[in-house]
């Protein structure tokens, strides 16, 4: 097994994997609140893509989250009670949108809550991720623990995750035209209240993790993690990871308008494509931890980042309806067949990167360093979506015109391909780097 105790462990993978889960399923009231903005608060697609990308503004604050789960216990714990908190905040946001009627809730409140909401998904991630991280160095230093189960938590938690983006957005793509966004927001915040509750009940010491031998204050934990990110392997890794991200234009708010309100594609269409890209994950995570796992990190990012342009230049084909004009395929096939992949491309290549930051990262700072790295991801998303807006305004795409749509895609494919020029900055052989570290 990965941890030092067959209980531990199957007590971490039932709870965090609930959590991951929970998380996961976060796509189902998304996909109502992309409509209920739409259709309910008439907003175009950049104030959309604006709306999207603000919310995500708590997750750049991971770092200050992860530093005080490292060193604040509350009642001698350090992770649980934040993701019970986390839960909290989460059903709170949820729940207050629910109630709130349709007509009372304007942009300004929506995006409150909507920052509520990710600021305890927020902390409830780092203290998920940083029991993983933990588990993981619990593994290494166990007799019993097996090469072959590096990664195996990572994977398993990956697998947790995209099944519940599976089922969120099958359900949200069939409720859609059934239910209203309130009723869907009511649904979510309910779970999001079982897993407040289930929290509250577990012991942290249940899940054997490793012991601290004294208390370190915050300060203690910000100068481990500043030493960690000194580290030249750790620094240039994020920074390239980071990089790689924040330098693309996301298009997604033009890409959901197109498809809506340009091809009136069904709203149920899009949550089978969904569906169809969590699956992708669902395999993606069993594919790696069984067969990839060999592989070296640069190679393997390398291989995604250069197959995410090649999405990008078939959704080209797509939008100058090359492929339905002069192939035969039909608009809907290949928003079920392609666009869902096309989302999840940015995010698989964060399960290699995770598990690369694990194993370099020193004992006792897990928490605030994967709490960076999801911060650096976070900033980086942040950054390109705003690009986006830049973009999709430079070459003229709004709501009703999309003639400049295929240039925008076939700039953001090509920027795509930019961060390969650098991707000397991801080590090439941790396992010996960390073996010399060792003597």
């Amino acid at each position: 097994m990965v941890v030092s105790s067959e209980e531990g462990t199957d007590k971490i993978r039932k709870v965090v994997g609930f959590g991951y889960w929970v998380q996961g399923f976060r796509c189902f009231p998304w996909m109502a609140v992309n409509f209920f903005l739409k259709d309910g608060l008439r907003v175009d697609s950049s104030t959309l893509q604006l709306l999207q990308n603000s919310a995500n503004l708590p997750m750049v604050a991971k770092p200050l989250y992860g530093v005080v789960s490292d060193a604040v216990y509350i009642r001698g714990q350090h992770r649980i009670p934040y993701i019970a908190f986390g839960a909290f905040l989460q059903a709170v946001s949820w729940l207050a949108i629910a109630i709130l009627s349709e007509s009372g809730i304007s942009i300004g409140t929506m995006t409150l809550y909507l920052l509520l909401s990710n600021l305890g998904a927020s902390i409830a991630e780092v203290a998920n991720d940083a029991i993983v991280a933990e588990a993981g160095k619990q593994s290494k230093s166990s007799k019993n623990s097996q090469p072959s189960s590096s990664g195996e938590l990572q994977s398993f938690f990956w697998m947790a995750s995209a099944m519940g983006g599976v089922l969120g957005f099958l359900l949200a793509g069939l409720s859609i035209d059934r239910f209203s966004p309130q009723k869907m927001f009511l649904f979510y915040g309910l779970l999001l209240t079982v897993q407040f509750f289930l929290s509250i009940f577990v012991q942290e010491s249940s899940l054997d993790l490793p012991k601290r031998t004294a208390n370190v204050g915050i300060q203690e934990k910000f100068t481990e993690l500043l030493v960690a990110l000194r580290e030249p392997e750790i620094a240039y890794s994020i920074t390239w990871f980071a990089a790689s991200y924040a330098i693309i234009p996301a298009l997604t708010g033009t890409m959901f308008f197109y498809q809506t309100q340009y091809l009136n594609i069904d709203s149920s269409v899009l949550g089978i494509s969904k569906v169809f890209g969590q699956v992708a994950m669902l395999l993606w995570s069993v594919i790696y931890n069984r067969h990839l796992k060999s592989v070296t990190p640069r190679k393997l990012i390398s291989a995604i980042q250069v197959t995410m342009a090649v999405f990008m230049v078939s959704d080209v084909l797509f939008v100058n309806r090359i492929y339905r004009n002069y192939m035969g395929v039909p608009d809907n096939f290949y928003v079920v067949m392609f666009s869902g992949l096309s989302e999840v491309l940015f995010f698989i290549k964060i399960l290699p990167f995770s598990i690369l930051i694990a194993k370099l990262c020193p004992r006792g700072c897990e928490g605030s360093l994967m709490a960076f790295v999801m911060s650096a991801i976070a900033v980086a998303f942040i950054v390109s979506g705003y690009l986006g807006v830049v973009l999709a305004s430079y070459v003229g795409v709004t709501g009703n015109d999309f003639s400049g749509f295929p240039l925008a895609l076939l700039i953001q494919a090509l920027l795509t391909l930019l961060p390969l020029y650098w991707s000397s900055c991801i080590p090439d052989d941790v396992k010996s780097k960390t073996s010399r570290k060792k003597k």
